[in-house]
Parts: C-alpha cells; sequence; structure tokens
C-alpha cells in the first residue's frame, strides 16, 4: 500500500512520486522545483490510481497551458465509435485531457474504455450521468443517489470530475433577482438548479462536500469546481452571481485542500476582451492560487460557426493573464454536437491559443519550436517546417495543391520571395526576379 492517498498529500510529506517526475520532465522543471507547487495546490497532477494507462500531465500557471477536449454522445447523435474516433483524433493532435459529455445510453462501457486506452486525463460531470445511471426523472433522485454516481465515476479511473458545488439555495434568489439575459448556461449548473427547485432541498453537491472529499481522497480523483453561474452571453460577464459563486468556490477550495483534495476551478464563458485578465486575477487571489479552467473565454456572442477563434482569443489572453487549463471550443459550440473535423478545428485553435500564451508568459522552453521554424523558414528547409507546426499535415496539403515552379519560394511570392532574395544578396549571388 503506498505511503500517500494523493498526489498533494505525497507533494507534502516531500514524497515525489512517479507521476511527478514524468511531469516535471515534461515541463523541463527538476522534481524538487515542481514539489511545492503541488504540495501548495498551485499545480495539480489528474492522475486517478486507477488509471494505469496514463501518461501524466501537470495542470498551473506557471506551467504550459493545457488543452480539454469534450465529447460523448448525446440522444441526437449516439454512436459511441464516433465518439472514440474523435478520441483517438484528439490525442494524436496533442489534447492533454478528453472530458466525457456523454448523456445518453450506458455510459459505463464508454467511460471504462476510456480510463482503459486513453494515455491523457479523463473527466467527467456526474451530474449528466446520474438521471442516466438510475434511468429515473431528475425531481425523483436523492443526494446520495448523486454522491453515489461520484464514487462509480472515481472507481472507474477518471482523473478529475466537474462538480457545481458553489451554487446554493441563495442562487435560486440571485438568479431571479438579477434578470440575467441568459440566466444558467452550465449543463450540470441547470440541471443542479432545477433538482433545487423542484424539491426544495440544498445542492448535494455543496451539502455532501466533506463525503465528496472523501471520495476523491481514496481514488486521487482532482475536483474541478464547476461554475454554474459562468456567464453566457457578454452582458452576464462578471456580474453578482459570477462572482459570489466564485468566492464560495474560493472556500470549497481551502476545505479540499485540508483533506489533500487536488482542486482546480472553473471559469467562464463569455466575456468581453477587457475584463478577461481581471477576472484571471480575482481568480487567483479568491482561490489561492489553485489552476484555472475556462471555457474560451468567448470574447463576442455573434459568431457561431466561428466560435472556435472567438474562444482562442480570449483562451490567449486568460492564459497569459493565469489561465491554466483551456476548454476547446468548436465551430460547432451552440450549434450541434462536433464532428471529427470540428474537433480538430478547436484542438488546433485552443493549441494556438494556449502557446502563444506560454510565450507571454515566459514558460520555461515555450519559444524554442518557434526559433527552429524561423531557422528553418530562413534555409528554407520545408521538412524542418513541418517539424516545427502544430499541425503539418494542413500545412503540406496547402502547398502540395498550390505547388510553386521553384522550390525555394511559394506561389504567393515565387522569386519576389523576400527570404530568397535576401539569401542571395547576402551571399553575393544575383538576384534573378524575372
Amino acid at each position: 500500500m503506498r505511503a500517500y492517498a494523493t498526489q498533494m498529500e505525497a507533494a507534502r510529506k516531500g514524497i515525489i512520486t512517479e507521476q511527478l517526475k514524468q511531469v516535471a520532465v515534461r515541463e523541463s522543471m527538476t522534481a524538487e522545483e515542481l514539489l511545492p507547487l503541488v504540495a501548495e495546490g498551485r499545480v495539480v497532477i489528474c492522475a486517478n490510481k486507477n488509471h494505469r494507462c496514463l501518461k501524466p500531465e501537470g495542470i498551473g500557471s506557471m506551467l504550459k497551458t493545457k488543452v480539454n477536449v469534450n465529447l460523448g454522445v448525446s440522444g441526437d447523435c449516439k454512436n459511441y465509435e464516433t465518439e472514440m474516433d474523435k478520441v483517438m483524433e484528439a490525442v494524436r493532435l496533442g489534447a492533454h485531457a478528453i472530458m466525457d459529455l456523454s448523456s445518453h445510453g450506458d455510459t459505463t462501457p464508454f467511460r471504462r474504455k476510456l480510463t482503459a486506452e486513453c494515455p491523457v486525463m479523463v473527466g467527467t460531470v456526474p451530474v449528466y450521468d446520474s438521471v442516466i445511471h438510475y434511468q429515473r426523472d431528475l425531481d425523483t433522485l436523492s443526494a446520495k443517489d448523486f454522491i453515489d454516481v461520484v464514487r462509480i465515476h472515481a472507481r472507474d479511473g477518471v482523473d478529475f470530475v466537474t462538480l457545481h458545488c458553489g451554487m446554493t439555495r441563495k442562487t435560486i434568489d440571485q438568479i431571479r433577482r438579477h434578470k440575467r439575459k441568459m440566466n444558467i448556461v452550465s449543463r450540470g449548473g441547470s440541471l443542479v438548479f432545477a433538482w433545487m427547485c423542484m424539491t426544495g432541498n440544498e445542492n448535494p453537491f455543496y451539502e455532501y462536500y466533506d463525503e465528496i472529499l472523501d471520495i476523491c481522497r481514496e481514488y486521487d480523483v482532482t475536483i474541478s469546481l464547476g461554475d454554474a453561474c459562468r456567464p453566457g452571453c457578454l452582458s452576464d460577464a462578471s456580474d453578482v452571481c459570477q462572482i459570489e459563486e466564485l468566492v464560495r468556490l474560493g472556500e470549497l477550495t481551502k476545505r479540499a485542500w485540508e483533506k489533500d483534495v487536488q482542486v482546480m476551478v472553473e471559469g467562464p464563458g463569455h466575456m468581453p476582451l477587457d475584463q478577461i485578465a481581471a477576472n484571471m486575477k480575482i481568480q487567483q487571489t479568491i482561490c489561492g492560487g489553485a489552476p484555472f479552467y475556462v471555457l474560451g473565454p468567448l470574447v463576442t456572442d455573434i459568431a457561431p460557426g466561428y466560435d472556435h477563434i472567438t474562444a482562442a482569443i480570449g483562451g490567449a489572453v486568460a492564459a497569459a493573464a493565469g489561465a491554466a487549463f483551456l476548454c476547446y471550443v468548436t465551430p460547432a459550440e451552440h450549434l450541434a454536437l462536433p464532428d471529427v473535423e470540428d474537433v480538430k478545428q478547436g484542438i488546433i485553435a485552443s493549441k494556438i491559443a494556449a502557446h502563444a500564451a506560454d510565450i507571454a508568459k515566459g514558460v520555461r522552453n515555450a519559444r524554442q519550436p518557434d526559433d527552429r521554424m524561423a531557422d528553418a523558414r530562413k534555409v528554407p528547409d520545408w521538412e524542418a517546417q513541418w517539424a516545427c507546426a502544430l499541425d503539418p499535415e494542413t500545412a503540406k496539403k496547402i502547398r502540395e495543391k498550390r505547388k510553386p515552379e521553384y522550390e525555394d519560394t511559394c506561389s504567393m511570392c515565387g522569386k519576389f520571395c523576400a527570404v530568397r532574395s535576401m539569401n542571395k544578396a547576402l551571399a553575393g549571388e544575383h538576384i534573378d526576379i524575372l
């Protein structure tokens, strides 16, 4: 039996786990540098003890920004094989986490397949699965039913669970009083809100939080404190409901740390560009530096079909200001379940945002691939450029489809290419244009 329950407890005892060693190597750090960050809760290593094929990653503002991919079947799109294809494509493209948000059918085999075969972090939102698991209407479920599903997911090897613990019965009055444009847009948050309204009971994830912490400690599951009141449009950003919930999430973070349970805190949502950095700083202060996990933020509400771009803009600003984990957004956001191509577009957009932010905040070795790309373009060495590219396949296809006459140019500039002209001029060669 191991001498620690969670990665946080191990770090607090000065134990360098195998997972921590692997994360340190990936982050170009020493284990001794990483250890206190995990002990303090500023870095989480989401690694359920039952997820044995996991290649662990660290999540924290001083590390490389990580990217999460949401997948899962729905009542309208029920093919689990298709979802598994998306999982494999996401892993191939470099996603760091997969969240199974399935809301239809028997979810257990797919979840277990993920933790048996998927080498990246796996997350879930247990409240979605509660109705599906028991095959009963929401208002017939008890608080115990919800907590038991958390236990099932933990036992199945899920590395992190999103739990909407920060919403209480006080939130019901706030939502009614403050008249938001979009009310609650969190799917999990809306289910908890509806359950409280129908039963008259307190939020079970808040009321029985200590029991949940015991489950998470037993399996080393990281809690991702869900933001039920995240803004779903620009008009609702940074309002009383959002900030009041964040204050409660800060309190819940500290309670989790008292039991050595790792915590991430989820954030917006839709938000004007000029509010993003301030929101990141407020979260870091209120939640004691716990890693911040953001959905976007989307910086405009009017780009359906292009929300992977609006989210990447907001994500770059958020991560540069301290967010540690970006939930990808696809072109299908607000419109449909994403297909494989949507998944690819969402991942690449989020990875661009994450990488740009890492360079801006000076993450160790973040700019190395950019410097290698500059060297390759100067020569030019096309194969070396593909090796540096986030999506080499797309870059190759574009060049092959519009092949230039001369190999040392592209079809836009031809012999007018500045790189070609400078190389020849500096080498003392004749520069032939015509």
